[in-house]
């Protein structure tokens, strides 16, 4: 027999059937692959369902008893479906209810932002507007969490990790700022040493005695601007003790060895792109847009995809909105003759260089010590002369006379 449950939308007609030789009669529908459920008998009337699709049949075969039906009953959503026809003002109002509150349930309609001060709240938010996140855009047409969070560290320069949850119709963030520097109220008596070999390039000393002068060069230690002023005839423990401070600039070396391959493979994005949207729910994956039986056929395509759950009012649906975006790729060849191998090596090693002096630091010069090629590689040895930041502080320790 027939799941019961499907009779819904299939339709079931109630029926009373009267007359003699009921029995025959039921068994007869029995054998014609007629189903009756729900079958009840009071005296000699029988009431029974049968679905809307076995009507025809049904009445053919009665007319061979002795018997008379009536329909009590309809039930089922092909009568539902009638009867909104006929209500239609009333059915589309229900209908466009559920659908604006669904659609508000999965708008944005507040951004709380904790953590950051007025100033880098304000470059979050005129961020966050570049890329379309605003009050009253739908959350499935706009970037997720990960892809937001990756953005904010990335554009706003006083942010080193931003925290990010889509509750409900809220976007909560919590930012946490960079670490800057306070000013020094009172420093501690210190010197000023070298912490590394150097030539002087430039020095601007605010507080303190300077020991050394430009274009002078220094070792690893030595102290170049004392923390004790006075006198020269005073005895050390009679000079002042101040922490000495300024801007030391000397000129140092790096020596870096780079290798860079004379063929490279690599991936690149040839600009097809094909995107589909799906409605997914556990295991089920229903497209309902974006997608054809004819497709044409990508080579070597790479897929991401984006998921966004859904919302009714306060409770998470179990069902989730899924954006897949395919790209075809290709592969493609570098090949570097041994020129341009150096020249890419002598590149890469000022990038790396550049990481190490800071951006207070810049690269004066570079010469190739040494260079190689052997396995389809290029290997330099470079050393870069630059200029940067020198000064490292100590504390005055006071010494005891023997």
């Amino acid at each position: 027999m027939k799941n019961k449950w499907l009779s819904f939308f299939t339709g079931k007609i109630q029926l009373q059937v009267m007359g003699t030789g009921i029995e025959r009669f039921l068994n007869e529908c029995i054998r014609r692959g007629i189903p009756l459920f729900d079958v009840k008998r009071k005296d000699q009337i029988v009431f029974l369902y049968i679905l809307l699709s076995d009507v025809h049949v049904f009445r053919k075969t009665i007319r061979d008893f002795d018997c008379k039906c009536r329909f009590l009953k309809r039930k089922g959503l092909p009568f539902l479906l009638q009867k909104s026809k006929r209500n239609s003002g009333f059915t589309l109002g229900i209908a466009a209810f559920f659908v604006i509150m669904f659609l508000l349930s999965n708008m944005i309609w507040k951004i709380d932002i904790s953590g950051a001060n007025p100033e880098t709240e304000h470059q979050i938010r005129q961020e966050l507007n570049r890329i379309g996140i605003k009050k009253g855009r739908l959350q499935f047409l706009i970037m997720t969490p990960q892809k937001i969070q990756q953005s904010l560290t990335k554009k706003v320069e006083n942010i080193t990790w931003v925290g990010i949850e889509l509750n409900g119709t809220a976007l909560h963030m919590k930012v946490v700022e960079k670490n800057e520097p306070e000013k020094e109220k009172g420093i501690s008596p210190r010197h000023i040493i070298a912490k590394k070999d150097a030539t002087i390039s430039s020095m601007f000393v605010e507080k303190g005695e300077p020991l050394v002068t430009v274009n002078e060069h220094v070792k690893k230690g030595q102290k170049l601007v004392s923390g004790l002023i006075g006198n020269e005839e005073d005895e050390e423990e009679d000079k002042q003790k101040v922490g000495a401070k300024g801007e030391i600039f000397g000129e140092t070396w790096y020596r870096s060895t780079v290798t860079v391959p004379l063929e490279t493979s690599f991936d690149v994005f040839t600009g097809k792109v094909k995107t589909r949207h799906k409605l997914s729910s556990g295991f089920l994956s229903v497209p309902f847009w974006g997608f054809s039986f004819k497709e044409e056929k990508l080579s070597d395509p790479k897929t991401e995809t984006e998921e966004h759950p859904l919302h009714f009012f306060k409770f998470t649906l179990p069902f989730t909105y899924v954006k897949e975006t395919t790209r075809e790729s290709e592969k493609v060849k570098r090949v570097y003759t041994k020129k341009e191998a150096a020249r890419e090596a002598i590149k890469m090693g000022k990038q790396d260089v550049r990481k190490k002096i800071g951006d207070d630091g810049k690269i004066i010069s570079e010469k190739v010590l040494h260079e190689t090629s052997e396995n389809g590689k290029v290997k330099l040895i470079i050393l870069y002369q630059v200029i940067e930041d020198i000064v490292q502080t100590t504390p005055i320790v006071q010494e005891t006379k023997e």
